[in-house]
C-alpha cells in the first residue's frame, strides 16, 4: 500500500517548525506534500518570504498560497482544494504543530483502517508544554521534545476543546472543519494515533489575543462560538497564573512523554477520552475546567 499524501494548511510558522514537521513525516516514509500556505493580513512580508524560501529548501513546492483575513472556511476550503490535487486514496491530514506518533507504522495503520473497510482513522491530542509551563521558545539544536518535554490533554480538560482529530481519510470521505469529525464516518481504531500538539510556543498569546479581537468584532468568522470560548479559556488561564500554564495543577496533569513511543497509559485513558468526549454547555462558564477524576469520569472543578 503506498505511503499517503500529507495535506495540510500552515500559517505563518517559524521556519524551524515547517522543517521539523516535514522531516518528521519524511522519517514515518511520506514522500509527497501538499502544502497551502494561508497568511493573515497582519504578515510581514520578511514572514511569508522566509517561510517560502524555506518550504523550497526543503524542495517542496507550495500548491497554493492565501493571504487575507483568518476564516475557518478558509482553511477548510485551502484544505480541501489540497484533497482534489491529492486525487483518490488515502489522505495523512496534519497542522504544522501536530507530529504523529502511531501505534504501529503508518503503513500498517491504513492498511488495518483499509482491511477493515473503514475510511477513517482517529487520533487525539496530546498537548506539548514546558517544563515550567511557559510559551516558551525552542530551537532546531535543543529539539521539540527537550523544550516541551510535558505532555497532557489541556485541549480537553482545559479549552473544553474538542481533542479528537482524523489523521488519515480516504478522498471519498469529506471531513469536518479542524479535521475533528467525518460526518458518518466514526473512527474505530484503537488506541488511537497520538497527536503531539505544539501549539503551546512563544507568541501562542499574542496570536490568540488577536483571534479574540477579530472573531469578537466579526472580521474573523467561525462557524461557531467554541473558537472564541477557547481562546478566552487559554487567556484567563495565563492571566490567572502569571503567563504560565499551570502543569502543577491536579486538574491538568502532566506527564513525561517523548514523540518516539506510546506512553503506557495511553491506550486507556484516550479511548476514555474518545468514548466520553461531548462538547461543553453553550452557558458553561469560560474558566471552568473539567478534571479528572480518579475513576477516569470528568468532575467539574
Amino acid at each position: 500500500m503506498p505511503i499517503p499524501p500529507l495535506i495540510a494548511v500552515i500559517g505563518p510558522v517559524e521556519p524551524d517548525l515547517l522543517t521539523a514537521f516535514v522531516g518528521h513525516y519524511r522519517a514515518h516514509g511520506v514522500h509527497r506534500f501538499l502544502l497551502a500556505f494561508h497568511f493573515p493580513d497582519q504578515t510581514s512580508d520578511d514572514e511569508r518570504v522566509r517561510l517560502l524560501d524555506t518550504c523550497g529548501t526543503l524542495d517542496i513546492s507550495p500548491a497554493l498560497v492565501n493571504v487575507g483575513p483568518w476564516h475557518e472556511h478558509t482553511n477548510t476550503r485551502l484544505r480541501d482544494e489540497l484533497r482534489a490535487l491529492a486525487g483518490p486514496g488515502w489522505h495523512l491530514l496534519a497542522d504544522s504543530d501536530e507530529f504523529h506518533t502511531y501505534p504501529n507504522s503508518l503503513v500498517d495503520t491504513v492498511h488495518e483502517a483499509a482491511g477493515a473497510g473503514i475510511g477513517t482513522i482517529g487520533g487525539l491530542m496530546l498537548d506539548r508544554i514546558t517544563q515550567d509551563g511557559q510559551l516558551g521558545p525552542w530551537n532546531p539544536q535543543q529539539g521539540l521534545d527537550r523544550a516541551y518535554p510535558l505532555g497532557g490533554f489541556l485541549t480537553h480538560y482545559l479549552l473544553r476543546g474538542d481533542p479528537r482529530k482524523i489523521v488519515l481519510a480516504h478522498s471519498t470521505v469529506p471531513v469536518a472543519s479542524g479535521n475533528h469529525r467525518a460526518p458518518g464516518h466514526r473512527p474505530v481504531n484503537r488506541p488511537p494515533v497520538v497527536v503531539h500538539h505544539f501549539k503551546w510556543r512563544r507568541g501562542v498569546d499574542t496570536y490568540l489575543q488577536q483571534r479574540v479581537k477579530h472573531l469578537a468584532h466579526g472580521s474573523w468568522r467561525s462557524t461557531s462560538p467554541a473558537l472564541l470560548r477557547e481562546s478566552r479559556r487559554l487567556l484567563d488561564h495565563l492571566a490567572r497564573h502569571g503567563g504560565h500554564i499551570a502543569v502543577d495543577s491536579p486538574t491538568l496533569p502532566l506527564r513525561p512523554v517523548t514523540l518516539d513511543a506510546l506512553p503506557p497509559w495511553w491506550a486507556h485513558e484516550a479511548a476514555h477520552i474518545i468514548d466520553t468526549w461531548r462538547p461543553p454547555p453553550q452557558n458553561e462558564p469560560t474558566g471552568t475546567i473539567s478534571s479528572p477524576s480518579p475513576s477516569g469520569t470528568s468532575n467539574r472543578a
